[in-house]
């Protein structure tokens, strides 16, 4: 009877756990970077990329990957059934969970580069066949005992074999799919589009970088002896210290370059280091590993830009310079920097060429089968949908989901005149004498008064200066009003900024548009209080807007004109 090692089972589960967990993290970064018409599906496709690569890699892919076949191929063996070499004191479960939740991850990187235009069906078709075969068949290359093993090439968590395929995979699906409707100008130059939930983002990326601990620290797939303890708490800091130094090498290359530090670039830069020191955070010192950060950092938005403005490939989320090109760079970078064999420790050529060359073959046994997969595809089903149901979103369209958001509005609060009746300092309405402006106009249909005069003013102002606006309004009398937040900019163009390293035309800065119609207090008054209470002198003060109402109809009531703006 084989006796398991309660330690190391319970390590490679709690570290299953964890890499699941990078799911959402995932999905929140994938959500945020794009806009929020896609919400849902965005979501929809991280879950079924689990979902289905489950089922698919448990009949299929880890006979393919693990099983005991030849140098390029496993075993078919539905439902692992089969004998598997297991590492020593983990039950063959264990094993099984913590391959699939990385099989999983290799399917969904895909998913944001080719987020906001591709079918349904079409991404469930792709997600099954790259967690059943492709990813697979080179993952058994290298970790299932295939030529590359054999070889030496050495890709401890998954640099090329998790990473790297789902670079490339994207690649190849961004590339045939095309890009977003008004992602590039008519002259070929990148346009901004902005995601819409940057701290959803962030959040993905801090679930991404805890998940990785387990990523990478998992990959020891035991926990006992000196020697596996002392090195998976080197990696916990290898991992640690590659995905810091590459958060702030990006912060820095993103400063100089586009004057202020972008704060999306960034988030990619620390996922950049992470997926860099995936491959050899088992096999470099602590420096090697800040070097490696650094270079990931530095590659991650130089590699962005290439792919967005030379190679004209629309990847919302940078998955591709994430995981293709720095899974690639840092499987490589283990050649230079590893302790045993490492070019920079006299190790010589011979690890750094054996990288190269699986990272080649890789690359191109992807490319291949995504392409030949892609093309399919779009012959048939098609790949991507169409321009009235990429414009109106996704969610609509592919889900019947009116909105992920659906119990939001844009913020918008209405002021109640009762309510704040009491903060003036005059009864509602009534201002003294001297400051009453004589103004006449045609009859509005108030059998009342038929001469008064109705005037909207609209004024759009900093956010900041809301509060006191409302307060000097109603000391003047004026207690109704709308509020509403906006963006906009005026003749200046709001600030010059970048987006992920693409200029951004004209820049909405938030404002408030706030709104009232009067008939008692004075325009002037009104005009001259609230210019006072927003004036700095600087640029981005605001504007007031005057404009002549026909008529106002109380609802409720049907009066007209002057009595349908009176209190009751």
């Amino acid at each position: 009877m084989e006796m398991y090692n309660s330690a190391s089972t319970l390590w490679v589960l709690v570290a299953a756990a964890l890499v699941f967990f990078m799911q959402a993290g995932f999905a929140m970064v994938e959500a945020g970077f794009t806009r929020a018409k896609n919400a849902g599906n965005i979501i929809m496709k991280n879950l079924m990329d689990f979902s289905i690569g489950t089922p698919a890699f448990w009949i299929i892919g880890f006979g393919i990957m693990f099983g005991s076949g030849n140098a390029i191929f496993g075993v078919f063996d539905p439902m692992v059934l089969g004998e598997y070499g297991l590492p020593d004191g983990v039950p063959l479960p264990a094993f099984l969970i913590f391959q699939t939740v990385f099989c999983a991850t290799a399917a969904t990187i895909v998913s944001g580069a080719m987020a906001e235009r591709t079918k349904f069906i079409s991404y469930i078709i792709y997600s099954f066949f790259i967690s059943a075969v492709v990813y697979p068949i080179s993952g058994h290359w290298i970790w299932g005992g295939g030529w590359l093993a054999v070889r030496g090439f050495h890709d401890f968590a998954g640099s090329t074999v998790v990473h790297m395929v789902g670079g490339v995979a994207a690649l190849v699906g961004a590339k045939m799919i095309g890009p977003r409707i008004g992602k590039y100008s008519e002259t070929g130059e990148p346009q901004a589009i902005l995601g819409h939930n940057l701290p959803m983002g962030a959040l993905g990326v801090f679930i991404l970088w805890f998940g990785w601990f387990g990523f990478n620290g998992g990959s020891t797939v035991g926990m006992v002896g000196d020697d596996v303890i002392f090195l998976t708490s080197n990696i916990f800091v290898t991992t640690n210290l590659a995905a810091a130094m590459a958060a702030l090498t990006t912060m820095i290359v993103t400063w100089f370059r586009y004057k202020k530090p972008d704060v999306s670039m960034t988030l990619n830069g620390a996922l950049a280091g992470l997926v860099a020191i995936t491959a050899g955070c088992d096999a470099v010192s602590p420096g090697g590993a800040a070097l490696i950060g650094i270079i990931a950092g530095i590659a991650i938005v130089f590699g962005i830009e290439f792919i967005d403005k030379v190679l004209k490939i629309d990847d919302p989320v940078g998955a591709i310079g994430v995981h293709g090109i720095c899974g690639a760079l840092g499987t490589l970078l283990v050649g230079v920097f590893a302790l045993d064999g490492g070019l920079v420790y006299g190790g010589g050529a011979d690890l750094f060429i054996t990288q190269l060359i699986g990272i080649v073959a890789v690359a191109l046994w992807v490319a291949v089968t995504m392409g030949l997969l892609f093309t399919i595809i779009k012959a048939t089903i098609g790949l991507r949908v169409s321009e009235a149901e990429e414009v109106t979103g996704l969610d609509v369209y592919e889900h019947g989901l009116a909105s992920a958001y659906a119990d939001f509005t844009p913020m918008i609060s209405t002021v109640s005149t009762h309510a704040l009746a009491a903060a003036s300092e005059y009864p509602a309405g009534m201002v003294p004498e001297e400051l009453a402006v004589p103004v006449t106009r045609k009859d509005s249909g108030s059998t009342k008064h038929p001469d008064a005069k109705i005037t909207k003013v609209t004024m759009i102002i900093r956010p900041d200066k809301f509060d006191k606006v409302k307060t000097a309004m109603h000391k003047i009398g004026i207690t109704g009003m709308t509020m509403t937040q906006v963006l906009g900019c005026g003749m200046q163009k709001g600030s010059h900024e970048f987006y992920r390293g693409v200029p951004v035309d004209i820049t909405l800065l938030p404002k408030v548009k706030v709104e009232f119609v009067i008939c008692k207090v004075p325009v002037e008054l009104a005009i001259k209080t609230a210019i006072d209470s927003v004036y700095t002198g600087n640029i981005g003060d605001g504007k007031i807007f005057v404009y002549d109402v026909e008529d106002v109809i109380k609802v409720r009531t049907g009066e007209r004109g002057y009595d349908a703006l009176q209190d009751e």
